[in-house]
Formats: structure tokens, sequence, C-alpha cells
């Protein structure tokens, strides 16, 4: 909700919040994105990010664009592969560098094995924003885990020996990505209930320090 399509200019830096700025395309409604190595939501950033692409450049070239944008970020794949590869691995660390350590766009990040990832724009933080986060993305999260888990528990059992190693190597993935999540989840839990406000006259450097044992670290 930064910038709009509809007018010039920053669209939201804070204050109040005026909807009537977007019609062309809409910001997300929770401000609560997420950021995963599977289509696990339907509103997580690949999806939205194609859909944007979309919307500006028309449905006929949209392959073509993505391509294009998947080929200027390197990387192996389909072009929906490497964006989604960036977004996980390589986007903050930009996003960082571009506003000099100051990040107005905040990850909340799990860690290392990528459990989960969820992006929010800070100047449409509120006090709830981290028990949606738990309630509607962590939780849901954790739900589809254990359904992957189980089913491919499931299919170990008629597995060829050389489809076992392969089940076997994305069933260890998605047990530490869901142990990850696991004690993410306590950490959010802890700050959900403090249902914390933060007053942007404070600056990014100050507020991320409120939330930093949750947030991507800052490189």
């Amino acid at each position: 909700g930064r910038y709009s399509l509809d007018v010039e200019g920053l669209a939201f830096a804070g204050g109040e919040w005026n909807e009537s700025k977007y019609k062309t395309f809409l910001p997300d409604k929770d401000n609560i994105i997420p950021i995963s190595d599977d289509e696990y939501f339907e509103d997580d950033i690949v999806g939205l990010f194609v859909k944007f692409v979309e919307t500006v450049y028309g449905k006929d070239t949209l392959e073509e664009n993505l391509k294009f944008i998947a080929d200027a970020l390197g990387g192996k794949g389909s072009p929906r592969e490497v964006i989604r590869s960036y977004f996980l691995n390589n986007f903050y660390k930009d996003h960082c560098k571009t506003y000099k350590k100051r990040p107005i766009y905040w990850i909340f990040d799990s860690g290392k094995k990528n459990g989960f990832k969820c992006l929010i724009y800070m100047h449409r933080y509120q006090p709830d924003t981290i028990a949606r986060i738990r309630t509607d993305y962590i939780h849901e999260q954790q739900a589809r885990y254990r359904t992957a888990i189980a089913g491919l528990e499931r299919q170990m059992t008629n597995a060829t020996t050389s489809e076992r190693v392969r089940l076997t190597k994305q069933l260890t993935k998605l047990k530490e990505q869901a142990e990850e999540t696991r004690i993410y989840e306590e950490k959010i839990h802890h700050l959900a209930d403090q249902m914390i406000s933060i007053d942007l006259d404070d600056g990014v450097k100050h507020n991320y320090a409120i939330f930093k044992d949750v947030l991507a670290k800052i490189k």
C-alpha cells in the first residue's frame, strides 16, 4: 500500500488509510504476505507479484514478462520458481541495502529452514498484526505441514527404494520446517498477547528492535 497505480508519489506512509486511492490493484487486506518455498497460501508473495505484473502489463505477455524478470534475477527452474527463490532468499537483503539498513518492509522469519516467513509494511502495522500472523498464517502453515507429512508417510509404505530416498529427503525437510515453525509460534504467541503499539516517529531502528527476536536479521 505504499504506492498505488492510481496516484502519483507515495500513496500511504502512515496516518489515515484511504482505500479510495487503490482501484487498479488492491493492496493486501491484512498487510500480511506469506513468503514460502511452496504454494501454501493463495495470497503469497509470488501469487500477488504475478497478479501485479499481469495487471500492469496484460495477460497476453504475462509469461514473457515473468521470464524476463526471472532471467534478470538469475537462477534455476521455471520463472515462477526463480522468482519464489528470490523472494525467499535474496529480496530482503536487497531491500535492506536499498533502505540503508532501515527497512520499511519487515520480514517475520522463523529461521534458516524457511519454516515460516511473511512480509508486512511497517506503516500499516497494527497492535493486532502479530496476533493475526499467528492465528491466520502460522497456525495454517502448521496444519499444512501436518497434512503434507502425513501424506508423505503414507506414500512411503508402498514406495520403491529410489522413491523412498526422495520421499525421505522431502519428509526430513518438512519435519525440520514444522519443528522450526513450532518454536517460532511460541515466540510469536508471547508478542501477540502483548498487543504492542508502535510510534512511527520513533523511527525504523527503534521499532524494529522491539520485535528483533521474530524478525529477519538486517544484513
